[in-house]
């Protein structure tokens, strides 16, 4: 069994009370993961949206999280607050059923980094751009299992070439070390 470590978690709470549906959390990210940063700004890169449900006047914006290779075996229904919503429009995962959280160009799933790229920010940018304070940001500390393995990677990338082919997530690779080195 591996060592456990002790490892700093990082979320973003979400408060749907406070979100008035302004898009500010997807701009700014949109426009912090553009090539070169802050040169364009198109919703669809975003690692965060904005969900609406016009029958309720409700918005409540969803970060992308882990990529996974299989749809959902069942679409679990959740009530909050007296209002029931679809497993589906609160799910964080890149999955082949929805073309949400993934790169418009190459199809490639997004994941949220909390904007740790250079220059890293204290909490990212959707966060302090929030004017309803309907995103915070917690950082708690866990103890956790020893890092991925160099397999636990192989199989991640092995899954996205099966899935996209060799070529699309080379050149994804291409573009994004280019966006770091530059």
């Amino acid at each position: 069994m591996g060592e456990k470590k002790k490892k700093i978690i990082k979320t973003i709470k979400i408060d749907v009370n406070k979100c008035n549906g302004c898009r500010s959390c997807e701009m700014i990210c949109s426009a912090f993961h553009a090539t070169p940063k802050y040169s364009s700004n198109s919703p669809e890169r975003s690692r965060i949206r904005v969900m609406f449900d016009p029958m309720r006047d409700l918005y409540f914006p969803v970060y992308a999280g882990e990529y996974t290779a299989a749809e959902c075996m069942g679409r679990d229904r959740y009530i909050i607050d007296g209002k029931e919503y679809d497993e589906c429009g609160l799910c964080r995962a890149a999955c082949p059923s929805r073309t949400l959280f993934h790169e418009p160009d190459s199809c490639l799933p997004l994941k949220c980094d909390m904007c740790e790229d250079d220059p890293a920010q204290e909490k990212p940018l959707c966060v302090q751009w929030c004017i309803n304070d309907a995103l915070i940001y917690e950082e708690r500390e866990e103890q956790v299992d020893e890092q991925e393995t160099l397999e636990d990677v192989k199989i991640g990338l092995e899954s996205m070439i099966d899935k996209y082919g060799w070529e699309k997530v080379m050149d994804t690779v291409a573009r994004v070390s280019a966006s770091k080195k530059g």
